[in-house]
């Protein structure tokens, strides 16, 4: 959330033309859908997750780091820049066997990536992807020469284009009995269960060396892929008996499964936050920016959620304050007063957490107890419905979500918990917001995407739309309807004014049009999703005071729109 205003975040993508797919088609390149590779016993890569860094690794020209999100498996993946004349090719040098067969494949993301062989005495391999909106896996093979005792492999990107990921590098074949890779991981022991909710399980299990991330098993299926030791698995059924199981992986493979466990989730108790069906969320400034300044008994009547920003971190890891800002000259009692009144007319107030300048970190588990604790006694203090999570710089999602489940054990069935990543972190389930709003589906209220700020960005057509459109709003939610969020769980994310963001800002008549296509089929653009979703929670906006500031115009043009869907 851009609070008040910072600089865009673009994520332009150029497609080349003819004159590149001329070029690649000379160097006798590929473009390949990956198709997946065959598990060895045997990964020749060192550090093949990127879980010790760049160990291993040299990138051209600095290009490269290790990310903790995107990650396709483990905690890590690289992430290298291409820069004026460099493409940021990332290598490393594998001992092979000569006169020998090898499969090479790693999990990409990003616009004309590539992986590829040298070295290899024979024909050098080399295959690419124009665009890997989210997780793709790329995948050749190559034979080595009579001489050949070590290859070189790589990745690369393209000039010109902006950054790529990539994870879970393989070269499987004949090894150097010196240099044996890393092997399949054991199974893992000590899986235990127990029935979290009316309709999640939470599982747990003991670590198994060598293991970058585990397959979770509902009944047989695979329901989930965590990078810890712990997973919740929801949208389960009430009193109902599920069997489940866990893999471990690697870049080699995955391992045998776990002895199986069988429980039984309990009774169903009815309630939860009492949200209409469709609803409008707005924030209010606990600052003065330039905007109008409001009190919470100003807020325009068309909000049915009211996110409060923002809590302060305090020097506690994970905890956090609420102070009012004396510049508002706003009444600690005044202020509860008027929660309570927006509360019985059928609103919701939750403390929002985070921002742009927001530095709260959940890391491990002593901060995510740190965070419940808190923010359950700012609800107590205050009246907060709910909470916010609106953390711009990052998130844990394996500790954020264990955060969220202690405030929800804690605040009980009614407890509102809405998020507004950037787009950007929206684009794939792998990514760590998205994975944290899977995570707690159960509980979740709405996912408000701030859809601005974002420059241009992939749609799940995998085509890319550039912000301030109709085609932007929809081709993105489309991103998260498809990627398993419930239609009541997602909500358009837009500034109320274009003095309230950097860039994005359409009219309310666009946002009613984007909830239009997406609920109905109708007023779309030129994107139009296959299957529509009624039940569309509906919008967001920052910020209230920007909205009083132009007039309450967006408030009194998407509010009864929103209201009115079906």
């Amino acid at each position: 959330m851009e609070h008040p205003i910072r600089s865009n975040r673009t994520g332009t993508r150029r497609r080349l033309g003819t004159l590149l797919a001329t070029a690649l088609a000379a160097a006798g390149l590929t473009a390949l859908g990956g198709s997946p590779a065959h598990a060895a016993d045997v990964n020749l890569v060192r550090n093949p997750g990127f879980e010790s860094g760049l160990s291993n690794w040299t990138c051209s020209s600095d290009s490269g780091t290790t990310v903790t999100s995107p990650a396709h498996s483990g905690t890590s993946a690289l992430k290298a820049t291409p820069a004026g004349s460099d493409d940021a090719r990332c290598a490393q040098t594998v001992s092979v066997r000569p006169n020998s067969s090898y499969t090479l494949s790693a999990w990409v993301q990003g616009s004309y990536v590539y992986l590829g062989a040298s070295g290899t005495g024979t024909t050098d391999v080399s295959t690419w992807t124009p665009s890997a909106s989210g997780w793709q896996q790329l995948s050749t093979t190559f034979s080595t020469g009579a001489n050949t005792t070590s290859v070189t492999v790589y990745t690369h990107g393209w000039y010109g284009q902006p950054a790529y990921v990539a994870d879970d590098v393989a070269l499987t074949g004949p090894g150097d009995p010196g240099d044996p890779g890393d092997p399949v991981p054991a199974a893992p022991g000590g899986l235990t269960a127990k029935a979290a909710s009316s309709s999640s399980v939470a599982l747990t299990w003991n670590p198994v060396s060598g293991a970058t991330g585990y397959n979770v098993y509902q009944d047989g299926t695979k329901a989930q892929s965590v990078s810890g030791t712990s997973a919740t698995v929801t949208g389960l059924a009430p009193s109902t008996s599920y069997r489940f199981e866990v893999a471990a992986t690697n870049a080699a493979g995955e391992s045998a499964r776990s002895t199986a466990v069988t429980v039984t989730t309990g009774a169903g108790s009815g309630g939860g936050p009492s949200v209409p069906k469709h609803a409008v969320t707005g924030y209010w400034q606990n600052f003065d920016n330039g905007a109008k300044v409001q009190k919470i008994s100003d807020v325009q009547s068309q909000y049915d959620i009211i996110a409060v920003a923002f809590a302060d971190a305090t020097a506690t890891p994970g905890a956090v304050s609420f102070t009012l800002d004396p510049a508002l000259n706003y009444s600690e009692a005044a202020f509860k007063a008027d929660i309570a009144a927006k509360q019985a007319a059928g609103k919701s107030v939750v403390i929002s957490i985070g921002g742009e300048k927001g530095s709260v970190s959940v890391n491990d588990a002593a901060s995510a107890a740190n965070f419940a604790d808190s923010v359950y006694a700012l609800m107590q203090k205050y009246g907060f419905n709910g909470v916010d999570i609106d953390l711009e710089n990052g998130l844990n999602p394996t500790y954020m979500t264990q955060a969220l489940r202690a405030l929800s054990a804690k605040a009980g069935s009614k407890l509102v918990i809405t998020m507004a990543p950037q787009t950007i972190d929206m684009q794939s389930p792998s990514a760590g917001y998205f994975r944290t709003a899977l995570n707690i589906k159960d509980i979740l209220t709405v996912v408000n995407t701030q859809f601005y700020n974002s420059g241009s960005m992939n749609g799940c057509d995998g085509k890319v739309y550039s912000q301030g459109t109709v085609d932007f709003l929809t081709a993105l939610a489309c991103v998260q309807l498809e990627g398993g969020l419930d239609p009541a769980q997602v909500g358009l994310g837009l500034p109320a004014s274009a003095r309230a963001a950097g860039g994005g800002y359409v009219a309310p008549s666009v946002v009613d049009n984007a909830l239009d296509c997406l609920a109905n089929g109708t007023n779309c653009g030129s994107f139009k999703p296959s299957r529509t979703y009624p039940g569309i929670r509906g919008a967001m906006t920052w910020s209230t005071n920007w909205d009083a500031a132009a007039g309450d115009a967006w408030s009194s043009g998407v509010g009864p729109h929103v209201h009115a869907l079906p």
